[in-house]
């Protein structure tokens, strides 16, 4: 197997996955136009609407699984009641006749336009007959030829995912082993690339994971906190991210302590680690944590009397002994969890019945979204209406096909809208011209020429171009000329729809506006000051025991709270990112460009420190149980342990505090200010400075390797330690072992720390290119 063969067997396995999805398409908008064009007239008497069963079928189908579809059909199912139920009451007290007008129509969003002749719960009755046959369409689709289940679909990316993680894993080996630079930049320039095709299987498994919950509805409600597969496949994830923080840690090679004999254990460990994935993924098991062979757990114990002198590489090692022993950092440890346990298994059932009748209960977030929805709405059918009566509704329609919860890019979403709607409209008006002549002799044909337009269009969706907005718009827009009879001519139809189109896409973009006013750069720039106050409250949670007996019990519950702030700041730095992309895409007016690769930059460090703090969390637990264990020895050394952890704290907070206030400052004028004030004196004992010298006192690598070379010594002191009794010896060597983890992951947090401030120092000269302030002025010694 070549090392980068998952990557090509990913792509050919996603674009199968999106072709197969496409034809799914298809085949249910075929089922649509054959009964809206030729079934018998008592059945299509009822679907008068065939647009909204195009539209459900396209929203339902599009990269679905059955389970998705069972999911969409019972959405769908809930919204007509709602719907016809609301409308139906508006409509009655507003009685629509020859008398009602434009403003009562948009303020009813009403569709109806011939309510008078045919009565308001008849109309309701076709509208909900069209829908219900995009949603029986969208359900045969999956069931023909034959099912596409969302177990399937993981098995498969999981059988993908675990050959990536095996690749991932023989690449960092044979980096960190290699005779010479080049090729270990090789490796690790191979094991980047895997990372990125891996990120991709990860989330499509994910995706996936929804729709095996609605084919097997069971597992909705049962007890899954101790067999989550997400979590499973993060705690596989996360060494081999942290093997690769290792290599990428300034590391020179040859790595001196890596011989010829730790070389063979590595590659016997690789040899287990691919075994016990690909049985897991033969029998799609990745979840459970028991594994068919036994594995050492002491495999690693005589080389880290060698490898602690090198941390980088105690730490790779360390990933490894992770992977073998299939241990989870991102838990409570066996002795806090098994004493939650009981609570939690007897309270699981009524908590999840809890949340589930909670979720019922509409959020604030919601109502706020259901709000500009219909204001949205009401907007572009007032102004569709002013502009024609007969085709007013397209103009709500064309927004209302697309409404997505929380922000997006108002700029880049409407763009791709109204592009895909002129396209597709325009390739249907092209493709009724070319079968016009055809359906004269021949019968009407015209279905033929959405099969390579659904095609492409499921391939745009995944498009940076377009998206999915973008891809569902271009659909609709060939279908809705392609799929309808008897109305007026296709040029016609199809320029007043794009002049709808228009219309609608203009109220959606003034609606965000006057809602949300606030720019994605200036969001991603709060979100970016909130994670480094986060980041803050994780350093504060980082904690030793000390010998005081009554203290004893503090560490347990100071190290959940580490997780549980580690678990706030990745949120955060999840929304920075999405942040940072809709920045990235939108148009800058006035203001000044998005600084993109800075932010990147920065979202890479924030995402290393994320990991790191989770292993920081874990092996400080695991210090503080071997030093409670073995008594006043461990105590001692232990003590200096707290004093490394407090010099690295010193160091940290005070320039994370620096930054974050700087970062909050909405004027440089402060910081000028303050620069004109360099006299006034520093307190060095607290190492707290002015903001003006945030800069000036930004970490070097040198006070860097100070931390390093106190942590090393330290590690000399307890490699030193004599001890006649063979566990106690054991509990040494686990000391060298969890605590070379914590001198490593301080180092690198510290260092992650330069790296943000030297970008945000960056990002403020590129906001500021006229300010005086001496951003690159070095501290005085």
């Amino acid at each position: 197997m070549s090392q980068t063969s998952t990557i090509a067997k990913t792509r050919t396995e996603l674009c199968r996955t999106r072709l197969g999805s496409a034809l799914r398409t298809f085949l249910a908008c075929s089922i649509v136009g054959c009964t809206a064009l030729y079934s018998p007239q008592p059945i299509k008497h009822y679907i008068k609407f065939p647009s909204i069963a195009y539209v459900t079928t396209i929203l339902i189908v599009s990269d679905a699984t059955l389970g998705d579809t069972i999911r969409g059909c019972w959405h769908v199912l809930l919204a007509t009641i709602q719907v016809m139920v609301f409308s139906l009451l508006s409509l009655q007290v507003i009685r629509p006749g020859h008398q009602l007008g434009d403003s009562m129509a948009a303020l009813a969003v009403a569709t109806v336009l011939h309510g008078a002749q045919e009565g308001v719960a008849r109309q309701s009755i076709y509208v909900a007959s069209s829908t219900a046959l995009g949603a029986i369409a969208s359900v045969l689709a999956m069931l023909l030829p034959y099912p596409r289940f969302a177990y399937n679909e993981a098995r498969k990316f999981y059988q993908l995912y675990s050959e990536n993680t095996s690749e991932r894993l023989n690449c960092n080996i044979e980096a960190i082993s290699a005779s010479n630079n080049s090729t270990a930049v090789g490796f690790i320039t191979q094991a980047k690339y895997l990372s990125t095709t891996g990120a991709k299987l990860l989330q499509s498994i994910t995706t996936t994971l929804d729709g095996m919950h609605w084919e097997r509805p069971q597992t909705m409600i049962s007890n899954s906190s101790c067999n989550d597969p997400e979590e499973k496949l993060q705690d596989l994830d996360i060494p081999i991210r942290g093997m690769n923080i290792a290599l990428s840690s300034g590391m020179s090679f040859p790595v001196g302590v890596v011989d010829e004999e730790l070389k063979g254990v590595l590659l016997n460990c690789r040899g287990q680690i691919s075994q016990k994935l690909d049985q897991q993924a033969e029998c799609f098991v990745p979840f459970d944590a028991t594994t068919t062979q036994e594995m050492k757990q002491d495999i690693f114990d005589k080389y880290y009397s060698i490898a602690y002198k090198h941390l980088p590489t105690s730490f790779f090692l360390y990933c490894v002994q992770l992977l073998l022993d299939d241990l989870s950092i991102s838990k409570k440890t066996d002795h806090v969890q098994k004493k939650a346990q009981k609570s939690d298994d007897s309270e699981w059932c009524f908590n999840r019945i809890r949340q589930l009748l909670m979720n019922l209960i509409p959020s604030n977030q919601s109502l706020v979204f259901a709000f500009k929805s219909s204001l949205s709405l009401g907007f572009a059918v007032l102004f569709g209406l002013l502009y024609d009566r007969d085709n007013a509704y397209w103009s709500g329609l064309t927004i209302a096909i697309s409404f997505v919860t929380g922000r997006q890019p108002t700029f880049a979403v409407a763009n791709a809208r109204g592009q895909g709607t002129a396209i597709g409209s325009i390739y249907g008006i092209i493709c009724s011209f070319i079968f016009q002549k055809i359906s004269q002799q021949y019968m009407d044909l015209r279905f033929l020429a959405l099969i390579p337009w659904v095609m492409f269009a499921s391939f745009l969706r995944h498009s940076k171009m377009y998206g999915e907005s973008g891809a569902i718009s271009t659909v609709i827009g060939a279908l809705l000329i392609l799929g309808r009879k008897n109305y007026s001519t296709p040029t016609q139809f199809g320029v007043a729809r794009m002049a709808e189109a228009t219309i609608g896409l203009t109220c959606f973009i003034i609606v965000e506006i006057i809602l949300s006013p606030s720019r994605a750069a200036t969001l991603a720039k709060s979100k970016l000051s909130q994670s480094l106050r986060t980041l803050q409250d994780c350093i504060k949670q980082i904690a030793m025991i000390t010998s005081s007996e009554s203290e004893r019990d503090m560490p347990s519950s100071s190290y959940q709270a580490l997780r549980e702030e580690q678990k706030k700041l990745k949120s955060l730095v999840c929304q920075l990112k999405e942040f940072t992309a809709e920045a990235e895409v939108e148009p800058n007016f006035w203001f000044v460009p998005f600084h993109t690769a800075c932010y990147n930059n920065m979202l890479g460090s924030l995402s290393r420190m994320v990991d790191l703090l989770l292993f920081v969390a874990y092996s400080m637990e695991h210090v503080t149980q071997l030093a409670q264990k073995d008594g006043v020895s461990w105590m001692d050394i232990q003590g200096r342990g707290n004093e490394n952890v407090k010099i690295f704290k010193n160091k940290v907070d005070p320039l994370l505090k620096s930054l974050e206030e700087i970062t909050r400052m909405k004027s440089i004028k402060k910081l000028e200010n303050e620069s004109k004030n360099r006299n006034v004196p520093q307190d060095l004992e607290s190492q707290e400075y002015p903001n003006a010298d945030t800069f000036s006192i930004l970490c070097r690598d040198d006070e860097v390797d100070s931390i390093t070379n106190s942590f090393l010594q330290h590690l000399e002191e307890i490699a030193h330690e004599t001890h006649t009794d063979k566990d106690e010896e054991m509990v040494k060597v686990q000391m060298l072992f969890h605590y070379s983890c914590l001198g490593f992951c301080t180092s690198s947090l510290m260092r992650e720390t330069m790296k943000i401030g030297s970008e945000i120092k960056e990002l403020l000269m590129w906001e500021n290119p006229s300010s005086q302030t001496n951003f690159i002025q070095k501290r005085s010694q």
